[in-house]
Parts: C-alpha cells; sequence; structure tokens
C-alpha cells in the first residue's frame, strides 16, 4: 500500500458481526441475514473475545494457516456444539469481522489472527483490542479499525488508510502501509526504509523505559524515551515451544529460504513442556499424529538454529518454558520476547518480557532486533503485608476485577513497587508478573532487591549478587505514569476467586469476574488443580504443603469424589519438593503428582474436565471457555484450591479449619 491509498467495502463481501446473541451469529453464517453497525449498539457485541475461543489449543496443532483457519472460532460452544461449525468462516464469504471491547485477550497465539485472515477477513472492527492480538493483526497485515470507520464503510465511503494509522507509532504506521510484518522488514534491509531517530531528551523514565532506553540500536550515547516514541531495539533473549516452533520455522523458510540462520542464537531457547501431557487427554486422541509433527519440527528447528534445547528427556519436560526461563535464562534489565503471553513472568526479575506471535518472533531472531512503540505504564504502589491465608494470586484478582476490567491496564505495562512488595517473596512477585496478561496489559515489571538477586544467583552457576546488580535497573524518581499509581494495602486484600461466566447470556467465563469467597456460596467441586506457570513454583508447593499437612494432622485426605492435581512448574521445583518432604505429604493425603508441564492449564493434560457440568477451581491463570475442558472454571490461589479440595467445596483456607467440623 502506498500512502494515500483508500480502504473500501469489496462488493459481494460481507461482514460478519459477533453478537452477544448466539443465534444472530448462526443467521449470519448460514447467510439468512446481513447486519449493519447502524442498526446495532457497541454494548449487543461481544466483549472479550479470546484467543482462545478463536483457535483453541487442538485448532493450533495445525501449523500452516490454511490449515488452521477451517476451524476458525472452534471454541466458542453453546451446550456442547459448535457455533462456528468446521470451515463456516471460510464459507460466509466475510472480509469484515466485528466484536465489541478488548478483542483478542488471553493466549498470544498468532493463530487466532490467520484464522481470521486465511478464512477471507482482511479488516477487524473492535472498540479495542488486547496488545498481543494487535500486533499479531499488525503483523499479518490484517487491518484494524472502530465501529464509526465500519459504518462509514458500510455507507459506502472509501475510507483513507490513514484512519487504520491513526494512533500507532511512525515505524507502526508504515509496517501497516508495507501490508505486514515481513515486507516491511524486508524493505528496511534493502534500505528502502528510514526511520526516525530518536529525538526525546533527558527526562525521568519509568523501569519499562529504561530498559528500553538501554537497547536503542544506534544510540549514541545515553538514550532517553517516552510512550509513544517508535524505536528499533536489541533483544537479549526469548524462546518458542512446541506449539508455536513449527510455525516460527515455517515461516522463516517461506521468507528467507532454507538456509537461514539467526543473528544470536545463544540466548534464545525451544521448550518441550506445553503438549507433553497431550496424549493422556482423550480428546486430543485424534490429534496424537500432528502434536508429534509438531515436536519433530521444533527438533528440527532447534538442529537447525543451535539454540538451546529444553526438549523432554524420558518422556519427562525440564519444565514450563516460562518457569525455566525464570530460573535459568532471564537477568535483570534485560529485554525479552517470546511465543506465549506469559512471558511476562520475567518481568519478576526487573527485565521487561512479553509475548509476541509466530510471524514477529521469526522476523527478531533472524535480525537481532525488533521495532516497539514505547508504552504506557500504570504503577501498583504495594503497602503493609498480606493477612493470613491470602497470597499474590488474591492480589492480582483484586487488581483484574478493580483495575483491568475497566481497562485502566489495557496495553499498558504494569509497574510493581513499594515496601509491601518486599514482604513477597520472589516467587510470589512472580505471580504479579506472570498474571499482567490476563489484565490485558503490555506486560509486567516488578523493582528488584537483594531478595530478587539472591534468588537468581542461588540457581546460576558463577552468578553472584554484585554482577547482577550491576544489570538492574529502577524507576527514577518524578518518572510520569500515564496510567496513575494506585496503591494496594495488601492488609486489606480478602480471598477471591475468579467466577465461570454465562455464555448464553453473552458473559464470558473471564479472569475479570471477580467475586470474595466469603460471599461465593456453596459451589461443590469435582476437580481442584494446583501448577502452571503461575502456580507451579516453590512458594506455590510450600502453599499446597501447608494446607495439606493440617489435614493429614487432623486426618483427613481430598475429598471424596474430587481430585485434586499438583503439577510442578520445573523440575528444579519437583526437586525441591522431594528434599523438603512434600512428596510424601501428598501422597498420604490422596493428592495426585504430575511431573512438570503446562498440563491442564492449556487443556492438555490431567486435570482438565470431560463433561460441562463438572466444576473445576484451579490455581492456574485463565478461566476462559472450554480452556481446560468443557466444565465450570473458578480461579483461586493455592492455599485456597488445596483446602477447598479437602472440604469439597470452594472454600478460604484458614490455618487450623481442619481442627473443627468445617473439613468433616
Amino acid at each position: 500500500m502506498k500512502p494515500g491509498t483508500t480502504v473500501s467495502l469489496t462488493p459481494g463481501k460481507r461482514v460478519l458481526f459477533l453478537t452477544k446473541d448466539p443465534e444472530r451469529i448462526r443467521k449470519q453464517l448460514r447467510g439468512e441475514i446481513d447486519l449493519r453497525m447502524d442498526d446495532l449498539l457497541v454494548e449487543d457485541l461481544l466483549d472479550d473475545v479470546n484467543t482462545d475461543a478463536m483457535t483453541p489449543a487442538w485448532a493450533c496443532f495445525d501449523y500452516r494457516p490454511e490449515d488452521i483457519a477451517r476451524n476458525a472460532y472452534a471454541g466458542i460452544t453453546i451446550d456442547g456444539e459448535r457455533l462456528f461449525p468446521e470451515g463456516s468462516l471460510i464459507a460466509g464469504n466475510f472480509e469484515v469481522i466485528v466484536s465489541g471491547y478488548r478483542k483478542g485477550v488471553g493466549s498470544s497465539r498468532e493463530t487466532a489472527v490467520q484464522a481470521e485472515k486465511w478464512s477471507g477477513i482482511r479488516i477487524a472492527i473492535a472498540a479495542s483490542f488486547a496488545p498481543i492480538h494487535a500486533r499479531n493483526n499488525i503483523a499479518q497485515g490484517v487491518l484494524m479499525g472502530d465501529h464509526d470507520a465500519l459504518r462509514r464503510l458500510q455507507r459506502g465511503e472509501s475510507v483513507p488508510l490513514a484512519d487504520f494509522q491513526r494512533g500507532w507509532d511512525s515505524i507502526t504506521q508504515r509496517v501497516i502501509e508495507h501490508g505486514g510484518l515481513f515486507p516491511f522488514t524486508k524493505a528496511y534491509a534493502r534500505g528502502e526504509v528510514r526511520l526516525p531517530a530518536p529525538t526525546t531528551g533527558p527526562r525521568p523514565m519509568t523501569l519499562a523505559e529504561k530498559i528500553l532506553a538501554r537497547h536503542v540500536v544506534g544510540a549514541e550515547g545515553p538514550a532517553y524515551v517516552e510512550p509513544g516514541d517508535a524505536v528499533c531495539v536489541r533483544v537479549d533473549g526469548g524462546y518458542s515451544h512446541e506449539f508455536t516452533t513449527a510455525q516460527v520455522h515455517y515461516f522463516l523458510e517461506q521468507e528467507y529460504g532454507k538456509d537461514y540462520a539467526l543473528a544470536n542464537p545463544v540466548k534464545f531457547a525451544v521448550f518441550e513442556d506445553h503438549l507433553i501431557y497431550a496424549d493422556s487427554v482423550p480428546r486430543m486422541a485424534p490429534f496424537s499424529a500432528k502434536i508429534q509433527l509438531l515436536r519433530d519440527k521444533q527438533r528440527l528447528f532447534q538442529r537447525h538454529t543451535g539454540v538451546q534445547d529444553f526438549a523432554a528427556r524420558n518422556g519427562i519436560s525440564p519444565g514450563i518454558c516460562h518457569s525455566v526461563a525464570r530460573e535459568r535464562i532471564i537477568e535483570p534489565g534485560d529485554f525479552i520476547q517470546a511465543t506465549d503471553s506469559h512471558t511476562c513472568m520475567g518481568g519478576s526479575l526487573g527485565s521487561l518480557a512479553y509475548g509476541v506471535g509466530a510471524t514477529e518472533y521469526a522476523a527478531l531472531v533472524v535480525s537481532g532486533f525488533t521495532f516497539v512503540e514505547v508504552p504506557e505504564t500504570i504503577r501498583f504502589e504495594l503497602v503493609g503485608e498480606l493477612p493470613a491465608g491470602c497470597a499474590a494470586k488474591d492480589v492480582m484478582l483484586h487488581i483484574l476485577a478493580h483495575h483491568a476490567k475497566e481497562q485502566a491496564t489495557l496495553d499498558r505495562v504494569m509497574e510493581f513497587g513499594g515496601p509491601g512488595l518486599r514482604s513477597l517473596s520472589p516467587d510470589e512477585r512472580a505471580t504479579l508478573a506472570n498474571m499482567a496478561t490476563e489484565c490485558s496489559a503490555k506486560a509486567g515489571v516488578v523493582e528488584v532487591d537483594d531478595a530478587s538477586l539472591e534468588w537468581i544467583a542461588a540457581r546460576r552457576p558463577g552468578a553472584d549478587v554484585e554482577s547482577l546488580r550491576a544489570k538492574v535497573a529502577l524507576p527514577d524518581p518524578g518518572a510520569s505514569y500515564a496510567g496513575g499509581v494506585h496503591v494496594v494495602d495488601l492488609s486489606k486484600i480478602r480471598p477471591m476467586v475468579a467466577t465461570p461466566g454465562d455464555t448464553a447470556k453473552g458473559i464470558p467465563s473471564d479472569p475479570t469476574n471477580g467475586a470474595y469467597i466469603d460471599e461465593l456460596g456453596d459451589v461443590r467441586i469435582d476437580i481442584a488443580y494446583g501448577g502452571s506457570c503461575t502456580a507451579g513454583k516453590e512458594a506455590d508447593l510450600d502453599q499446597y504443603a501447608e494446607v495439606m499437612g493440617e489435614a493429614r494432622a487432623a486426618g483427613l485426605r481430598v475429598r471424596e469424589g474430587v481430585d485434586f492435581y499438583i503439577q510442578f512448574g520445573s523440575e528444579a521445583v519437583e526437586e525441591y519438593a522431594r528434599r523438603k518432604g512434600y512428596l510424601d505429604v501428598f501422597q498420604k493425603t490422596g493428592v495426585r503428582v504430575i511431573h512438570p508441564g503446562c498440563g491442564a492449564c492449556i487443556g492438555c493434560g490431567p486435570g482438565v474436565s470431560t463433561t460441562k457440568d463438572q466444576v473445576t477451581v484451579s490455581a492456574i491463570n485463565r478461566n476462559y471457555q472450554n480452556r481446560s475442558g468443557p466444565g465450570q472454571l473458578y480461579l483461586a490461589s493455592p492455599l485456597n484450591v488445596a483446602a477447598s479440595a479437602v472440604v469439597g467445596r470452594i472454600v478460604a483456607y484458614r490455618k487450623g479449619m481442619f481442627t473443627g467440623s468445617e473439613g468433616r
């Protein structure tokens, strides 16, 4: 595309509105009705359309976009039936798709965009977009606009391309002009594109801004950045996993030939973690051959590139990529990019880390740099200390319900600091950073102190606190926070859950559906699950063991009729639990222990529900419909998941609670 280009609807092509009324979607797919934005309100449209709904895990077992497209929106079900039959988006002859607020929340999977694009969609309309999903649209050349732009298009107007570029930085505008990231980066490599030099002068900077300023390519002397600046920055490292690596390899071969090479593979890695237990889930059995092909493609990529290899050995994974990267790869001050939305967990070590799609990752591993718009920051100043029975998960459920739901965190970096932060262990701080993506934030960054540095040094041979301290970045006094500074008094946090939604009523199951446990009523459970990158850390194992140890002392175990699973985040965490004697406690109280991996969190391991009437309470990070099976999924802290497993219904843990009648 060239400057001055206009965008029009193609005669004969259609517009699909994702309405809260599923029957109106069915009628559009069948060609019985066509809707107009002039006749609808934004409130009539689905909010929080998540990437699990657009391409559920099993749909991602295909790595070629044209194959993925056949199962576009397969994750939306009504009474167990797909709302979008196979191939229906392709068959509908649509070129525009329309939704409400926060389109594309959830996993970073670029497959969600590919499913739409290869079904014929070239324009996505929404009131707002989740940040990673927006970047994926841009990388794939899918235009994004608002509902007013659609009204103009449906009235027959030609809308200037500039209207679809508005609000983006100068580099992103050029990517949009070129029709996607690969065409742009090739033009840049040929010298056909010149990027504007940063002009921001000295200013106090937030933690994320300071990290990006250190990484600006071509800067002479100290660099300064501010929100909205478009900069080319070096990438220190990153990783992909068997869910995404095959597509990265496929794109690189397509764009750069079979002899492509990475700029600097030393701090990049591949992980076999997401699908390690998929074969044990009955509904995944039909996809075994595709899963094995993904594993084989990842091994081919690793041999071709020489990146670090965290493949499974004897069927056991070294651990979840985010957990192991935190233990063994990421250092303070790093800028990390990886193909998974929970990459932001690395921000707990004072790095800036966030997920990107396969296209963006492929481009940056070849070049060693990437293009970013400096994001705004929202700061959470933690004060006080958590009451007994509360954990960092409760803090994040509080922030999700009170800040993310109103979009205060949308596309911003969440910076955590304050005196209350020091009362949280490094593992609990990792929970804060990890769940930034559930807030639709760009990333989560946590101020580093000696406790953080000692945690890293204890896990890295040859590392020492002083050498790590030299890499630390901290926010400047007087830094400006566009999202404001929000004080969170930890002493006032109460045990919470995120509740399932009601798809039939247009209320999605979402982590922002916060509720206090003491106001929840009687919710009986069938499954309790403790694990994932969010809740499979050493501190989480301490919490599970504390509860189950008390239950054992009271002569109790997991309630009959409840299955309680605990899965480790890494081999190091499993070894920690063994040394502490936790495995014996779990075995004697009826807990089913699983080797490291993502497992039920992504619907690919023990702990998934199998029927829609089952109820699960889980310590994972997101509860989107069908993500961990067809049942109802509540999110809770490790303490409350374990206590609920003993009692048989969702309860808030209190020390000594099993000595009375509650656990009987």
